[in-house]
């Protein structure tokens, strides 16, 4: 698959390079950086956001579609690859379109680490590998015997997702989320359980240079939800109006983490690309994010990756204490991204980049 992709790479002109993505989930991230570095930008959007691109006026073209599955049309493939686009995949890849081995682009990063995030068995392999802790993880329903989280494959952004205290409060959740359309049937049968660590969430936003060889922490955030707006109900009021709201994400808030704990942050950032490396050649490239959780005993257990950019860059603009501190500039993730391209194409490497 890579081979057909630096064929096509080949034929591109270096000098008319367009960065572009599907407009949704980071777009606006990612054309921002794109055109702070001095690229072309297109965007590739339903016509019910294209007021959204207009109005920031981040893309230098819109290509209006139907669905995000057009993506996968050869003759829009065949437009872009004319424009000389590299694209930059998100979640919307993963949750929308899934057949990445149909799209015929050049895409920033590795395209089988993106399957391997929507793959929980994968994912875990990974992330074991790696030597990270994880939340102990049950097979079947009926094996719950503690506070848990019950997810979906692939990047839903935390929709239906709901928490279970045993195999009965397991099934009747689960029966009063299929009955409201928030999931399917399917989706329960394919559930990842895992036990609920109590503690304060966190998510790192991570960047590895193939051409730099080095690890940056671009930003840090925690996630916005409905059930956050739970405390402020007492908990007879909750029981009685019968209220179990989801964790289908809203927005992000930026962190900034007691420094002492950046050392278990980095060390964990740095063994996830060592793994990749061996999971799936060339290994990581580009942004990847690491969600983890920190107890009572302010002890790291990480509990998903994404092998992607993440929404919760977005607080990370114009900069993030991190990525100000390590660059002296305003750097964050869309800017980055570009910015490796455009080193790449300067230093004859941007084949290393393309997946």
């Amino acid at each position: 698959m890579r081979d057909k992709i630096l064929k096509i790479l080949e034929n591109y002109d270096y000098d008319e390079i367009s960065i572009g993505t599907l407009g949704s989930h980071s777009a606006l991230n990612i054309l921002r950086g794109a055109k702070d570095e001095g690229f072309r930008t297109i965007c590739v959007c339903r016509s019910r956001e294209k007021i959204i691109y207009e109005s920031f006026g981040v893309a230098d073209e819109i290509i209006e579609i139907s669905d995000y599955s057009d993506l996968l049309d050869q003759r829009l493939q065949q437009k872009l690859r004319e424009k000389n686009v590299i694209m930059i995949p998100h979640g919307s890849f993963n949750a929308y379109i899934g057949r990445l081995d149909e799209i015929m682009l050049p895409l920033f990063g590795n395209r089988e680490l993106m399957l391997w995030e929507i793959d929980r068995e994968k994912q875990r392999e990974w992330l074991e590998r790696a030597g990270l802790k994880m939340p102990k993880r049950f097979e079947r329903p009926e094996d719950i015997d503690r506070l848990v989280i019950v997810k979906y494959p692939g990047a839903m952004g935390g929709k239906g997702y709901f928490l279970a205290t045993s195999p009965e409060d397991f099934y009747s959740k689960a029966r009063r989320i299929i009955e409201t359309g928030v999931i399917r049937e399917e989706d329960i049968v394919k559930a990842e359980i895992q036990e609920y660590i109590v503690g304060a969430n966190v998510y790192f936003s991570f960047f590895y240079s193939p051409l730099l060889d080095r690890v940056e922490l671009i930003a840090v955030d925690r996630r916005y939800e409905p059930v956050d707006g739970l405390g402020r109900i007492p908990a007879d009021v909750q029981i009685e109006a019968g209220l179990y709201p989801t964790y289908t994400i809203i927005g992000n808030f930026p962190v900034v983490l007691r420094e002492s704990l950046l050392a278990k942050v980095l060390k964990a950032g740095e063994s996830v690309v060592k793994v990749s490396k061996e999971i799936a050649y060339p290994g990581m490239v580009g942004p990847f994010c690491l969600e983890a959780v920190f107890d009572d005993d302010a002890e790291m257990i990480v509990f998903e990756i994404s092998a992607r950019i993440v929404a919760g860059t977005n607080v990370g603009i114009p900069n993030s204490p991190y990525s100000y501190i390590l660059w002296g500039e305003n750097m964050y993730m869309g800017r980055r991204i570009a910015r490796e391209i455009r080193m790449g194409i300067e230093r004859g490497r941007l084949e290393e980049l393309i997946y």
